[in-house]
């Protein structure tokens, strides 16, 4: 697996991370050409070799036309669908802004759709967020891992006034987020660097994990640190030759449930499956008052997290829902169809590199085999296993 580490110990912003791509071997040409692809007239890249406080780096500005642009989301969604690049490009840019328009929404007490974008609403931080997800796509990464992040400290001057360090969307984007202590002044994470990485690194906050470094490349930041070079470094590498198994990210949610009926948890549990959870499962509980209970667990996807909990709390007596997020370890996992005395049959491998370690036959082609030839539901399984090993 290929995976991006972003070691942001002098913070991150969204040129920074642009240019710490193109360092580390994002093609700068194939960029730009890409980015070409906005039809938005009256702006240009450029990108510079430089050196920032002893370090050489590469440095992105855009230079652009427009005086002020208030952007609604509706209005990146339309520039963004309209244009001509690819769809992997255009799904991860929407999801950024997509967050930090949620971000803004919590801070001003409003809705995404009415949220102004004023800063991150111009040309250049859109170009800045679709050139990170360019890069990351040319660079062919699968997976993005990200340090703890200084926030700097002191007060920033924003199109709000003077507010403190970090920002208000920037802090409501890094909840849940590990912080590293800092004592440089100054805004160190920006509302779109924060946008950037919470969306991509989706909970891989913390040390850099086992890899075998391929690349690395440092994006130079506009201001000078005072305690240390302003400069963001990330590091490319490659599990598969390091890391016997495949790694992500998983969401687990959690309800206790002492008075809803089976029915009802029955009905929650096929429609949480139905939402896309990965697995839903319930374990008897003994809650306050001596009340048997129910906890109600489902394993998600970072993605799929906050639609499931939606349903917990639409379709069950709970008041509450917790969560819980953890890197997991897996085979990697392919479906191969064999064909056995009583038909097709599917089964499910898993694999570590390219040994197989286990294989399980998939129960619903085995219970239909086995009812359609009046025979036993193991004597399908073991006719599916002996012909994976022929």
């Amino acid at each position: 697996m290929r995976i991006a580490y972003f070691d942001c110990f002098s913070g991150a912003a969204g040129d920074m991370i642009l240019a710490a791509l193109i360092a580390a071997g994002a093609d700068r040409s194939r960029v730009d050409a890409e980015l070409q692809k906005l039809n938005v007239p009256g702006w240009s890249l450029r990108v510079a070799d430089v050196r920032k406080q002893g370090f050489a780096a590469v440095k992105v500005d855009v230079d652009f036309d427009e005086q002020k642009a208030h952007r609604h989301l509706h209005h990146i969604d339309k520039i963004i669908n309209e244009s001509a690049l690819g769809s992997a490009v255009k799904t991860r840019a929407i999801a950024i802004f997509t967050r930090l328009a949620a971000a803004e929404a919590k801070v001003h007490g409003t809705t995404i759709e009415k949220v102004h974008f004023h800063e991150v609403g111009t040309i250049d931080a859109i170009v800045d967020i679709l050139g990170a997800c360019i890069a990351l796509e040319l660079l062919d990464i699968e997976q993005v891992h990200c340090s703890a992040i200084p926030t700097g400290s002191g007060t920033v001057k924003c199109d709000h006034g003077v507010m403190p360090v970090p920002a208000p969307a920037t802090a409501e984007l890094l909840v849940g987020v590990p912080l590293a202590a800092c004592n440089e002044t100054g805004e160190l994470i920006t509302p779109t660097g924060a946008a950037i990485l919470t969306q991509l690194a989706d909970g891989r906050f913390g040390p850099m994990p086992e890899m075998k470094i391929a690349a690395m490349g440092y994006g130079a930041g506009t201001r000078d640190g005072k305690t240390r070079p302003n400069v963001l470094r990330v590091m490319l590498g490659d599990t598969s030759k390091s890391a016997p198994y495949e790694t992500d990210t998983v969401v687990e949610l959690a309800a206790n449930l002492d008075d809803c009926t089976g029915e009802e948890v029955g009905f929650v549990m096929e429609q949480l499956l139905a939402a896309g959870a990965l697995d839903v499962w319930t374990s008897p509980i003994s809650m306050k008052k001596s009340r048997p209970g129910v906890l109600l667990s489902v394993l998600a996807r970072p993605d799929d997290a906050a639609a499931l909990e939606d349903v917990i709390l639409r379709q069950t007596t709970s008041f509450g829902v917790r969560r819980t997020t953890a890197t997991r370890s897996k085979l990697a996992r392919e479906h191969v169809t064999v064909e056995t005395p009583f038909g097709s049959i599917r089964v499910k491998v898993g694999k570590r590199n390219s040994d197989v370690i286990k294989a399980m036959p998939e129960y619903d082609d085995c219970r239909a085999a086995a009812q359609q030839h009046g025979v036993a539901l193991r004597e399908v399984m073991q006719a599916a296993l002996a012909a994976l090993k022929n």
